[in-house]
């Protein structure tokens, strides 16, 4: 079967949307399954519903990439967003045309300095991976490439400002918190490093916008099953080996100016992306409401015996339970819109409910110590002070989290701490080696010893936890009620 490019797409009678030229108005750093799923797909619609008529260029950030397979198939690839909405499954297909070609500078350098000196470039992409925004002190400015990502654009924007050229919009989504800020400060660093011109460093402060922004779509990438290439390949009528895939949900906050709303192209085209002038809420939105309520929910479920995260969502306890959490008790301590809050953990259910993503529950047990204390207990700290009482449900979410770690240790080995559950099977708890230490030393205790070890552990928490009026009781009773009775019952004693 031939591979997919523009002529064989059209040999198939494919009937969706495609653009096959316009200006390349976009650079885009990182040419893997994330930025295609989310950020071309939306560039892609904008084509379509807002007239934007313009092409990603991406550019490979490390040595080795996709970009032959990218230029074989002149830039398509073919995108499966799958997921549930109300509760109905979907798998959408749309051929993703934004993307003109791929650059890998690493041999291509004048490429991309061609493209930073073009008239039609409006904006910049970049998701390099945390990673990615640091100042590398041995980045030089005339190195083909400069090592470091914010090294490259420097040097691209130097490119553009002595062309003549006016700024760009530069879309940060790396994840770490103020992304563009960040990169704006290696940016500005490398300008004095490198002893560039005032001149150059107030263009690139004053004529450019450096977005912090804010992804959120999860994407589990390429589809690993033979078979299931095989049918797609012989539905579709060619190869794809680009093809991506991500989950239905997606929203993308960019913090941004007055004006830049309407200077990008999304909001004509109906997507999911809005500019606000601080990012901060819906960082928080996301981290209290989506992550809080893995966090909040899975150890105790993982107990209860459940190993996905959608047969959760199957269990009626477990499912009011997290709703609970999340409609009384997270979400009224949050900045936002109430309306938009509710919509936002609506969504969360159904991304819970994916029936094409297998999340196992041991996966999200990762680190739950760090997990816990960045995004479940601000929610309890701010609902206590907001109304004078703790909350049900996120107490006893921090007395699954005990239970967790705490459950018939076996040993403490190389790779983990070695508990046992109900149903009698070993699980093996990962976090950092001082808390599984600490909880193997503590695995004698009575549940009131242990409470108080845990609660009492500043290096844990930042903070001592007993301070707050009532918890450690209150965590000492439910962690009781779940060794005798099980998680689920503490569950459904919260309702």
């Amino acid at each position: 079967m031939e591979q997919l490019n523009y002529d064989v797409l059209k040999k198939t009678g494919y009937d969706g949307y495609i653009l096959e030229t316009a200006p390349e108005k976009v650079m885009q750093f990182g040419e893997g399954n994330f930025l295609r799923a989310f950020v071309d797909d939306f560039f892609d619609i904008a084509n379509e519903k807002a007239g934007f008529n313009g092409k990603v260029v991406l550019v490979q950030p490390i040595a080795q990439g996709l970009t032959d397979l990218i230029n074989k198939q002149e830039g398509l690839y073919t995108l499966y967003l799958r997921g549930s909405e109300n509760g109905v499954k979907v798998d959408d297909k749309r051929v993703i045309s934004a993307v003109s070609r791929c650059i890998n500078p690493y041999g291509e350098w004048d490429k991309v300095l061609e493209l930073a000196r073009s008239g039609d470039l409006e904006i910049i992409v970049s998701n390099t991976t945390e990673a990615g925004i640091v100042h590398d002190t041995e980045s030089a400015f005339d190195q083909i490439p400069p090592v470091s990502f914010p090294a490259k654009l420097t040097r691209v924007l130097y490119e553009r400002f002595t062309a003549g050229q006016k700024g760009i919009v530069m879309l940060s989504c790396e994840l770490i918190d103020n992304n563009g800020k960040e990169l704006l400060k290696c940016v500005n660093q490398y300008i004095e490093d490198w002893k560039l011109s005032d001149d150059f460093r107030r263009w690139v402060n004053e004529e450019n916008i450096f977005c912090s922004t804010l992804v959120d779509r999860i994407v589990p990438g390429r589809i690993r099953d033979p078979k299931e290439v095989e049918a797609l390949a012989a539905a579709n009528g060619y190869d794809d080996p680009l093809t991506d895939v991500g989950e239905v949900f997606g929203i993308w906050v960019i913090e941004g100016p007055e004006g830049l709303e309407d200077r990008l192209p999304f909001k004509r085209a109906g997507v999911p992306v809005i500019v606000v002038p601080d990012v901060t809420p819906y960082k928080k939105r996301k981290v209290r409401i989506l992550n809080g309520a893995h966090t909040g929910f899975v150890l105790g479920a993982y107990l209860a015996g459940y190993d996905i995260v959608r047969d959760c969502m199957y269990d009626d306890t477990i499912l009011r339970y997290m709703n609970k959490m999340l409609y009384d008790e997270v979400i009224p301590t949050l900045p936002l819109d109430k309306k938009d809050l509710e919509a936002f953990a609506k969504a969360v259910q159904d991304r819970f409910n994916n029936p094409f993503v297998n999340h196992e529950l041991m996966s999200i047990s990762l680190n739950s110590t760090s997990k816990w204390r960045a995004r479940n207990m601000p929610t309890i700290l701010d609902y206590v002070q907001e109304k004078g009482e703790l909350p049900a449900c996120l107490t006893t979410s921090f007395a699954a989290y005990i239970a967790f770690y705490s459950s018939e240790i076996q040993e403490l080995n190389d790779k983990g701490l070695v508990c046992r559950r109900a149903k009698g099977n070993d699980y093996t708890v990962s976090d950092d080696r001082y808390v599984l230490e600490f909880y193997r030393d503590h695995k004698e205790d009575s549940p009131e010893e242990l409470v108080h070890a845990v609660m009492t552990n500043t290096e844990m928490w930042g903070q001592d936890l007993t301070a707050v009026p009532g918890f450690e009781t209150a965590v000492v009773r439910i962690l009781k009620q779940i060794r005798s009775e099980g998680a689920l019952a503490a569950y459904k004693a919260c309702l």
